[in-house]
């Protein structure tokens, strides 16, 4: 499965049945009244955000969702069906707005949160409706209204607590294997990860929470290079960013630079990435003279705590998920003395 995270639909509600025009007829009863039913309200179309979907992969093809209309009245006063409404269900993170407003209808967060998206017509009244002292045989009843109909467009960005951010090859994909049961696809050449994974992460106390791997990023990415720029907007809804480095690339002469690179094209994109809280964490600590290369970027970053660790080997892995967990969930001091 493609991971699709875009996607143009037009959707209509269905259209009220319309009234009867029926007069009764009975045995011995030459003049009977009026007896036309109303019609059915038209079906509505309703937005479901379910954590059974994972991408916008199901608008690939389809593009045209249309509710059921409402059934016609009928004589003997019997009113007409309601259209069948129709649910179209899309995963957490996904942004809803009208394509030819451009106005924000519905940003999809709570799983099995419903939103009617577009209302069913009402159905007309049938002629026995409008039957009066001094109109005593209406020979008229209403059509149906018609239901809403809208072009949207949906906009999938993954909610994650934590998104793990860094340079191809950085271990990003190693480690939420690591830390979670996602199994990204692993491999010793650049941009391995072509679609974001999300995993869970189940700490020793409070409640499990989500960590997102995009695919790496490279300069330039903000600007179109690469596949970073189709991913970055995922990010946008983490709580916190996990920034990534790989610590065999550390240059001792300039320590900072793939640090720097990488929040570049965070600024480049969007001020909210920057303002981001980050932790940032050297990988590969298991590889020779790292320890040198951590020392200088240590020196260079200042007061920012730096954590280390090795994805591969799981060192280090066990406390980070730990620190992660106390901004995700801060521990109650009463509880976890």
């Amino acid at each position: 499965m493609k991971f699709i995270d875009e996607a143009s639909i037009f959707v209509g509600a269905g259209d009220g049945g319309r009234g009867c025009v029926s007069f009764r007829r009975e045995k011995f009863i030459p003049k009977g009244g009026p007896d036309g039913g109303d019609g059915g309200k038209g079906g509505d179309v309703i937005i479901l955000t379910t954590t059974r979907r994972r991408t916008l992969y199901q608008f690939r093809h389809k593009k045209n969702f249309k509710a059921k209309n409402g059934v016609y009245g009928q004589g003997g006063q019997k009113s007409g069906k309601q259209g069948e409404d129709l649910i179209i269900e899309v995963p957490p993170g996904t942004l809803i707005t009208n394509a030819d407003t451009g106005e924000t209808i519905i940003d999809c967060i709570a799983d099995g949160e419903p939103f009617i998206i577009a209302k069913g017509g009402l159905g007309g009244k049938g002629n026995r409706r409008f039957s009066s002292s001094t109109n005593r045989s209406p020979r008229y009843a209403q059509p149906g209204l018609p239901g809403d109909f809208f072009n949207l467009k949906l906009d999938l960005k993954l909610l994650a607590d934590v998104g793990i951010i860094g340079f191809p090859n950085a271990g990003k994909s190693t480690l939420i294997s690591r830390i979670s049961s996602a199994r990204p696809k692993i491999a010793d050449y650049p941009f391995t990860t072509l679609t974001p994974n999300l995993g869970v992460v189940t700490p020793d106390w409070g409640e499990p929470f989500a960590v997102a791997d995009t695919p790496g990023l490279i300069e330039g990415a903000h600007e179109g290079t690469g596949l970073g720029i189709k991913f970055l907007r995922h990010i946008e809804r983490n709580r916190i960013l996990l920034h990534l480095i790989d610590c065999t690339s550390i240059s001792p002469e300039e320590p900072l630079k793939s640090y720097n690179a990488i929040n570049h094209e965070l600024a480049g994109f969007s001020q909210t990435l920057v303002e981001k809280k980050q932790v940032v964490v050297l990988n590969k600590m298991d590889m020779p003279e790292t320890d040198i290369s951590a020392a200088a970027f240590r020196a260079a970053v200042g007061n920012i705590p730096v954590y280390e660790i090795s994805a591969i080997t799981g060192s280090g892995v066990k406390n980070l998920v730990k620190e992660l967990n106390k901004i995700i969930n801060p521990p109650d001091t009463d509880d976890n003395d």
